[in-house]
């Protein structure tokens, strides 16, 4: 008999090597690495996170996995999710992979290295080990994503990736840093189909759960990597054409399970991930672009706006066509409230999410002029198309098919250490935090990678509740 489906990716999981991968593929992982821990280091003194810790009672010295940007450590599974929760409360975290693969696959691999050594890989494991481990979860987070016939057809349904397909990246990179080979890897493949979850239940009223997702994916896909090591068997056809398996359940009407293996090896899926310049939704990105390059190009028109008009997708309306305020997470779904911060502010940063902004009465007066309207012909993941239309005089109209921060339009070395400086510094000293981009940028040089660790404590409970 053939091996199943997932048996034949977790060979591939068990036996990629550091030496397997293409340099620039290596130098992508250590820019996503890092802004991963900037997004999170930052996430860290938001709610969520904050409540998060509340809830699982920690205490300063719980465990022996650190919860980056704070002075509390956790038992590996506890710090997984925390950490996720985190990472993802600002939505700063990257995109394009599962959805947000960073926010699942980091938490997951940093905390499997503070799992101590059994039936698995002994320690330590070096640097190279750990990009190995972070490019593979991105790799198989998107492969199961396109297998469900991608990002539209899996979300459209009303599932939310980052959680269901996350799941299986995190469990990929879980697997490869605890050592496991092809059939125990398999079996964690098989836990983390059934843990597998996450609806967009969330957008109709502006609630916290999506915070949620990518700590319980990172929570859940070292969980069943761990219970792999453990001996604990799981099903390993759970990617076959077989009843209840998991694109039968989750995408039967567009699953296309050849994905999960096509140029294995040779495609990377990291290479596709976007780093966020702006602090909300990815599918607001090119209209922020679009908003700053008219303003900027059209000298006087940000003082003479009589309206501003977008034709976007129905799958982008549905997302990002509403105006509720009342909360960060339902602020940065807005596509007329980053318009009209790109508009009023000339930048859609942090700063402009939260409470003190979302109150400026400019902004209610800004979005009252942006009028959405839903093109037909447009495919689901099309860039909107912005138009202004001034007092006096003819619009203007501009669109930005690749947003800044895609791998086509990349952000700058700079721009990157910027941002994750500016995040930084809501947890870390400013020498600390330039310690730990330096060693994550030379992370391949490194013999242990526990030698971040002690980088990722920080001050956050410091700071000002973010929200």
């Amino acid at each position: 008999m053939s091996d199943s489906i997932s048996l034949q990716l977790a060979h591939f999981c068990a036996g990629t090597r550091y030496d397997d991968l293409p340099a620039e593929v290596v130098a992508r992982a250590k820019r996503h690495i890092l802004d991963t821990f900037g997004a999170t280091l930052a996430g860290a003194a938001a709610f969520e996170p904050r409540q998060v810790l509340q809830m699982l009672g920690a205490e300063p010295s719980a465990g022996t996995s650190p919860v980056w940007g704070t002075t509390r450590s956790l038992g590996a599974r506890d710090a997984a999710f925390a950490n996720g929760v985190a990472a993802h409360a600002l939505e700063l975290d990257d995109t394009g992979g599962c959805d947000h693969s960073g926010a699942v696959v980091l938490p997951a691999a940093i905390a499997a290295l503070t799992v101590p050594a059994g039936r698995a890989r002994p320690r330590p494991v070096s640097g190279r080990d750990l990009i190995t481990a972070v490019v593979l979860g991105y790799d198989i987070g998107r492969r199961v994503l396109e297998a469900c016939g991608g990002y539209s057809a899996h979300n459209g349904k009303g599932w939310h990736s980052t959680a269901t397909c996350g799941t299986f990246g995190a469990a990929a990179a879980a697997s490869h840093l605890l050592g496991l080979d092809a059939a125990d890897t398999a079996a964690a493949f098989g836990h983390a189909a059934s843990f597998s979850s996450g609806l967009w239940a969330f957008i109709h009223d502006a609630s916290q759960t999506k915070r949620l997702h990518a700590g319980r994916a990172a929570e859940g896909g070292l969980t069943a990597a761990l219970l792999a090591a453990q001996g604990v068997s799981g099903p390993t056809q759970v990617f076959d054409d077989v009843w209840g398996g998991f694109f039968n359940a989750f995408a039967s009407a567009s699953k296309q399970p050849e994905a999960l293996l096509a140029e294995a090896g040779s495609v990377w899926k990291l290479m596709r991930c976007s780093i966020k310049p702006h602090a909300s939704c990815r599918s607001n990105h090119s209209t922020i672009d679009a908003v700053l390059h008219l303003m900027a190009a059209n000298p006087g028109l940000a003082q003479q706006v009589g309206r501003i008009d977008v034709r976007l997708s129905a799958f982008v309306h549905d997302m990002c066509g509403g105006r509720d305020l009342a909360s960060l997470s339902s602020a940065q779904m807005s596509m007329p409230y980053a318009i009209a911060i790109a508009w009023v502010f000339g930048d859609a940063g942090l700063a402009r999410y939260l409470a003190p902004a979302r109150k400026d009465a400019r902004l209610s007066a800004a979005m009252s002029l942006v009028r959405l309207h839903v093109d037909p012909e447009m495919a689901a993941l099309d860039e909107p198309v912005v138009s202004v239309t001034p007092q006096r005089g003819a619009s203007v109209s501009h669109h930005v098919p690749i947003a800044l921060g895609a791998p086509a339009n990349p952000l700058s070395d700079a721009a990157l250490r910027a941002k994750f400086s500016e995040l930084a510094a809501i947890a870390l000293p400013a020498e600390q935090a330039d310690a730990l981009a330096d060693r994550v940028l030379h992370l391949d040089e490194l013999d242990d990678a526990r030698a971040l660790l002690p980088l990722l404590a920080g001050q956050s409970e410091r700071h000002e509740l973010i929200r």
